[in-house]
């Protein structure tokens, strides 16, 4: 059994993906990030950004003690260890799935969550930034399009853990994107979005966030989000 410490965020989408296409055996522990469950003693233990998704597995390959994992890049090459699923059995394809992964994590999550950022949440709209990050959105789009150019996912035919990390990112009516201008992607979105285990893994959404996701912040739930410093590192 794999406990999956989890938010309704893209970030937390990876993971379910992940779990619901290997047929798993998970259970979902909620971690309000509104609310500040992020940085309870118990789950810093495992997740020392306080950040989730986390996972604990009580049934490592080794037989051994269970083992922690957070970051979602980490998690996913972690499972994909795990069961041998979604990710290439030969070197030049795990170079490639390593390539993606990590240009997912250094570059897709980290603009994107700066454009949702600026352009939902922050108290005051900057035109500046609106722009640069709807803008640098678009080029990242445009990158994976152009990868997606005769291929079916983003490794080719084979759908892995690389498809799984870029999927839940693209939101495109808030990114400020039309997917007209991204053919290849938004093939690949719909294929990806058609998938048994993706209607699975983004329904179990609900058993930690019943209802949807609030329109404007609280106050309570914005300082917990953004307000952070060094101090909330104890």
């Amino acid at each position: 059994m794999i406990d999956l410490y989890y938010w309704p965020t893209p970030n937390g989408h990876k993971i379910t993906l992940f779990l619901e296409e290997a047929r798993l055996p998970y259970r979902l522990i909620g971690v309000n990030i509104g609310k500040g469950d992020q940085f309870q003693p118990a789950f810093l233990k495992i997740s020392p950004n306080n950040r989730m998704p986390a996972i604990v597995d009580h049934d490592p390959v080794d037989g051994k003690k269970p083992i922690s994992v957070f970051e979602s890049g980490a998690i996913l090459l972690y499972l994909a260890g795990k069961t041998g699923k979604f990710i290439p059995k030969d070197l030049r394809g795990q170079v490639e799935t390593l390539e993606w992964l990590m240009w997912q994590m250094g570059g897709l999550g980290p603009m994107l969550g700066q454009n949702h950022h600026f352009s939902q949440y922050a108290p005051e709209k900057i035109p500046y930034a609106i722009e640069r990050y709807v803008k640098e959105t678009s080029r990242l789009y445009a990158v994976l399009d152009k990868r997606l150019a005769g291929r079916k996912f983003i490794l080719g035919a084979r759908y892995s853990i690389a498809d799984m990390a870029a999927y839940p990112w693209l939101i495109p009516d808030r990114q400020g994107q039309d997917m007209a201008n991204f053919p290849n992607l938004a093939r690949w979105h719909a294929a990806i979005k058609a998938r048994p285990a993706t209607t699975r893994a983004y329904a179990r959404a609900k058993e930690v966030r019943p209802d949807p996701p609030a329109a404007v912040l609280d106050e309570q739930a914005r300082k917990m989000m953004f307000g952070q410093d060094r101090s909330v590192v104890k």
